[in-house]
């Protein structure tokens, strides 16, 4: 298992939509965040700086492989349409990333 934690921006005017797309995830995106190996994951909300943070714990063997099956399935790909213009990349985040990925600095169980 490997901890992955990132961070986005969310715009004022979309964080109220953010929420309440949150409360009520779409059961096909659920489905398809565990079919994909990832187990423990929370979306946490940093205000007044609309700061999303998110934590995942991956529990697979391909990480690529299985973030590129996510990617292809229409289901993900509509929701993720409906939620990436509420969001705000970091401006120093990585080429090609959305969301910009965090190292772990700690961990204890």
């Amino acid at each position: 298992m490997k901890r992955y934690g990132s961070v986005i921006g969310v715009s004022e005017e979309g964080k109220a939509e953010y929420r309440k797309l949150h409360a009520a995830v779409w059961p096909g995106v659920l489905a398809k965040i565990a079919d994909c190996n990832i187990r423990n994951y929370s979306i946490f909300l940093k205000e007044p700086e609309n700061l999303l943070f998110a934590y995942f714990e991956y529990h697979g063997t391909d990480f690529d492989a299985d973030m590129a099956r996510m990617a292809a399935d229409p289901e993900t790909q509509r929701w993720w349409a409906i939620n990436m213009p509420l969001q705000r990349p970091m401006e120093t985040r990585k080429e090609g990333e959305w969301w910009a990925d965090m190292a772990e600095i700690f961990h204890v169980d």
